[in-house]
């Protein structure tokens, strides 16, 4: 199997790590396993992201390690996320995981899904 590793194409801020690990702790999901990120087609503005645990990547995945927190990444999602930072707010507009994605021209007021 074929995977890439690289460290800048998409980042995670330290604040989302420990949402993800704390996540995968309560969930009983292995240490082991990594948060693969992606995109989908669908939502208001054309693509959403997607977010879930995998045991390991697939063949053609990026791999990124920040924070104890591996990521995968499949090629198409990479062209459309390349630059990102994953975040995690609680703040008062709600709790949940933000993309900051340089490359989004229109995003929805919901900030889930974007176009290009």
């Amino acid at each position: 199997m074929s995977t890439t590793q690289i460290d800048s194409e998409i980042k995670i801020t330290e604040k989302a790590a420990r949402e993800v690990l704390k996540i995968m702790k309560e969930n009983g999901v292995p240490e082991s396993y990594g948060l693969r990120v992606g995109v989908k087609g669908g939502g208001c503005s054309g693509m959403t992201y997607a977010l879930g645990f995998d045991a390991a990547p697939r063949e053609g995945d990026t791999l990124i390690e920040e924070y104890n927190v591996k990521l995968f990444i499949d090629g198409k999602s990479l062209f459309y996320l390349s630059g990102t930072e994953l975040d995690f707010s609680d703040g008062l507009n709600g709790r949940g995981f933000v993309f900051n994605n340089p490359n989004a021209v229109k995003t929805c007021g919901c900030g889930e899904s974007f176009n290009v």
